[in-house]
Parts: C-alpha cells; sequence; structure tokens
C-alpha cells in the first residue's frame, strides 16, 4: 500500500506520519518509509539524533544510478538522459519491491530501527543553499516519482512518504501515486482551506482523501471539523505526553502512547487496508502516461532533445502480477 501524508507547515503531518510508521511496525508489517518534503524531519521523528539524520544519503543524489537501475533493458529508453521524473515502465523495465535488496535501497535506503522492529528509510535530501535561484524541488522529488512509478507494492506491506507541506504535491503527477492520502488539518479555518484546496485538486482523479484532524481540545474543535470537512473527516487526534516527552529528548516505549491515539493510528491503517479493494492499476498506469505526455510537451522534449512520448509502451501495465522484468547485475 502507498500512503502519502500531507498538509500545510506546521500541521503535524510529519509527526503523525512518524507516528503511523510505529504503529504499522508494531503490527509487524514492513514499511518503507520516505521523506520528501523539503524541510527534513521525519529521520529525527523515528528517533534519528542529528547526526544520524544528517549523515541520510539524498536520493536526488543518486538520481543518475535510480535511472539506470529503473530502465533495465527497456528499448524504448536508450539512456538515462531521456529519463525525466515522470519517466513509466515498459517491457524491460526494472521494478521495485518494498521487501526486497536492490541496488536503489543499497545507495539510498537506511535501515531505523524502532521499538518494535526496523523500517528503511529513504530521503529526497534537503534544499540547500547552492540550490537557490539554480533548483526547484520538484527536481529534489523526481527520484521519488521514479521509484513511485516503477514500484509493485502488495496489501500487506507499506510505503509511506512525508510529502512536502502546502499544494507543491500537485506540481506534478506524484499526487495520484497513492492507494490513500491522509490530509492532517488543524480546526482552523486555514486548516479547513487547505483541505478545499487538496480536495479541488485531486476530485478529477479519483484520489483518496481523509482527513486527520490534529490538535484538537475538545469537542468544540471536533465539531468544527466535522461541519466543515464532513464525512471525510476520519479521525481526530489530540494532545500526546507521549509526543511531548519524545520532543523534549525524553523518548518512552511506543507502547506507552496514549490508548485513544493508538486507536486512531488503527482507524488510519483500516482506512489504509480498505483502500486496497479500490485499487485499479490500469487506472494508476493510464494517470502515470498522462502526467508523463503532459510533462513531456511542456518541458520534457525540450530538456531532453528527444520524444519522450516514444517511451510510453502501449500494452504495459504495472500490476502485483509482473516480477522484476530484468535482474540486477
Amino acid at each position: 500500500m502507498k500512503i502519502a501524508f500531507v498538509g500545510k507547515g506546521g500541521s503535524g503531518k510529519t509527526t503523525l506520519s512518524s507516528l503511523f510508521i510505529r504503529h504499522l511496525v508494531a503490527n509487524e508489517v514492513p514499511v518503507l518509509a520516505v521523506d520528501a518534503d523539503i524541510n527534513q524531519h521525519l529521520g529525527a521523528a523515528l528517533g534519528l539524533d542529528e547526526t544520524e539524520a544528517a549523515g541520510l544519503p539524498a536520493m536526488g543524489a543518486h538520481l543518475r544510478l535510480i535511472k539506470e537501475y529503473l530502465r533495465g533493458t527497456n528499448p524504448r529508453i536508450p539512456s538515462a538522459e531521456t529519463m525525466i521524473k515522470t519517466t513509466p515502465p515498459g517491457e524491460g523495465s526494472r521494478l521495485l519491491r518494498v521487501v526486497e535488496d536492490n541496488p536503489i535501497y543499497e545507495a539510498c535506503a537506511r535501515p531505523v530501527q524502532l521499538d518494535d522492529g526496523g523500517i528503511r528509510l529513504m530521503a529526497t535530501g534537503p534544499f540547500t543553499e547552492a540550490d537557490l535561484g539554480v533548483a526547484c524541488y520538484h527536481s529534489k522529488v523526481g527520484a521519488v516519482e521514479l521509484c513511485l512509478n516503477h514500484l509493485v507494492d502488495g496489501p500487506d506491506e507499506y510505503l509511506v512518504v512525508d510529502m512536502t507541506a502546502g499544494s507543491d504535491s500537485f506540481a506534478s503527477g506524484m499526487f495520484t501515486r497513492f492507494d490513500m492520502t491522509f490530509l492532517v488539518a488543524e480546526p482552523t479555518l486555514k486548516g479547513v482551506s487547505v483541505y478545499r484546496q487538496y480536495k479541488e485538486y485531486a476530485r478529477d482523479f479519483g484520489v483518496a482523501l481523509q482527513v486527520v484532524g490534529n490538535k484538537v481540545q475538545g469537542m468544540e474543535d471536533i465539531d468544527f471539523l466535522r461541519e466543515e470537512i464532513g464525512d471525510d473527516l476520519l479521525v481526530t487526534v489530540g494532545h500526546s505526553n507521549w509526543v511531548r516527552s519524545r520532543e523534549k529528548g525524553r523518548p518512552a516505549r511506543f507502547e506507552l502512547l496514549e490508548a485513544e491515539n493508538r486507536m486512531a493510528l488503527q482507524s488510519l491503517q483500516n482506512a489504509a487496508d480498505d483502500s486496497y479493494r479500490h485499487r485499479d492499476w490500469e487506472r494508476y498506469t493510464r494517470q502515470m502516461v498522462h502526467f508523463h505526455l503532459k510533462n513531456a510537451e511542456s518541458w520534457g522534449n525540450a530538456k531532453t532533445g528527444a520524444d519522450l512520448a516514444a517511451q510510453v509502451d502501449p500494452g504495459f501495465v504495472l500490476g502485483e502480477g509482473l516480477g522484476a522484468a530484468v535482474q540486477p547485475a
């Protein structure tokens, strides 16, 4: 299952995504986590110290390796230079699975040990001063989008992505790459406006969107969110002494998280698991191709000097039944 956490800056999306990851691990679910936010805080939220978090390899720095591996022997992609972030897989492409070993994970993923087990964590890499004026953050998350385009995941394994804050998630087709998107919203007019913006963007693409009300302080906040959001409001989360202690550098074991918050996290997992029955690989592939052709026409062809529409394999549909088309060298 591919899960995204989105929301405005300061809404608590990184905290909730880290709690959800811990919850999945406690339930013995394999997890691959990705920090795709411009501010890289997921590692710290999962318990890494500053040095460990700063030492996470940047996916953007390994973009060539990612492209070379994923293109495999696909005859429609003659070189890594002709691949862009939206390039879809086809016959001969290498595909990724959540639970496997491959050169991309070896270069970009690092193990993180939690109370109840371990995960793999990848990060896009921070937006540095060297990038200012010469790059946009979308170039950083391009590596994540390529990996999502080539991922064949099953119902009993999770990819969890902490997305960049605000509406930047909609600057490419990456927002359609998930089985479920959890939008973290505070009980404020601003929090509700962000939800409505996401809802409008997602409407035409069948994006499954559920809202997690965060930082609620009582029934007045809950009633406000219910009135403004309606059926899309999945669950609400209030103050957590467990989270506050961790933020003070006094971590307790995850089993001591408040019972009401554990129940809220289980509601998230139930909603994510339920979304599996709506999975449509043909639509997924069709949307992938749609955004690739759109990006090719608007900037990709000019940048690469190639007709990127020719990369589309008309007979190829991504799906769980597919194995890696070619084996690693």
